[in-house]
């Protein structure tokens, strides 16, 4: 019961950093349900929790939405998530985070060193966007974590802070309702869980309140570097989660 009310607290804290930078709730989720709850539960648990202030991101944003965009990344996506969830309760969680954390981590560096020298890349070619969503689809399916190679992807393909997370947010509320029909259909997620994700959602709806206040003085120079730095230390914490 505690840990239910508790987790009030990272919810705002998940809701704060998913609305200024277009994602990262996942992340913050993640960092208190493992404690409470086994991993794949955890993950739907924490994708749920996330779906109310979503879907008002997606409405406040929605002149801003592109489906050409969303569509494609989300088939892939979503194809990758599902053999996921169906595969995750048989691998090895800390090889798996140590491999994602180093991903995380290089791609960070690379895009605060191009940034820093002027080369902000303008646009993804496919081969390396189509590995952007198997690997943010793999693992989504496995932890709840699809966000940061999918933010970088928009991020690229967005000409305002505006336009990205309206294609951002819009992906994450397709892959919110897919993904999490999967997993109650798999019996990964039950009704007793929305206890959690009920409480969650309090504290997610506080903290997208309170950056609803910050997001329209930054311009998307400001959020990508906010996001670069956000995908590091993201890495660096899934490096060390990984060794211990």
């Amino acid at each position: 019961m505690l840990g239910t009310l508790v987790y009030v607290v990272p919810g705002f804290f998940a809701g704060l950093v998913q609305s200024i930078t277009g994602f990262g709730s996942g992340i913050v989720l993640m960092t208190f349900l493992p404690f409470v709850l086994p991993i794949p539960q955890g993950a739907g648990v924490s994708t749920l929790t996330m779906s109310g202030p979503n879907a008002a991101l997606v409405w406040r944003y929605r002149r801003g939405i592109h489906w050409l965009h969303i569509i494609i990344p989300f088939i892939v996506y979503s194809v990758v998530a599902t053999v996921a969830v169906h595969v995750g309760q048989n691998l090895s969680a800390p090889l798996l985070k140590g491999l994602l954390g180093g991903l995380l981590v290089a791609i960070a560096t690379y895009q605060v060193l191009m940034q820093y020298r002027g080369h902000t890349p303008s646009h993804i070619i496919w081969p390396v966007a189509v590995v952007f969503m198997v690997v943010s689809g793999f693992f989504n399916g496995l932890f709840g974590i699809g966000g940061p190679l999918m933010a970088l992807y928009f991020l690229t393909e967005s000409r305002s802070t505006t336009e990205y997370l309206a294609s951002i947010q819009t992906f994450f509320m397709l892959d919110t309702v897919y993904v999490t029909t999967l997993r109650f259909s798999q019996g990964i997620l039950q009704l007793h869980h929305l206890g959690f994700v009920a409480v969650g959602m309090v504290g997610a709806v506080l903290g997208t309140v309170v950056a609803n206040r910050v997001i329209d003085r930054l311009n998307l120079d400001r959020v990508r570097r906010i996001v670069y730095i956000f995908i590091g230390i993201s890495g660096l914490y899934y490096l060390v989660q990984s060794v211990i």
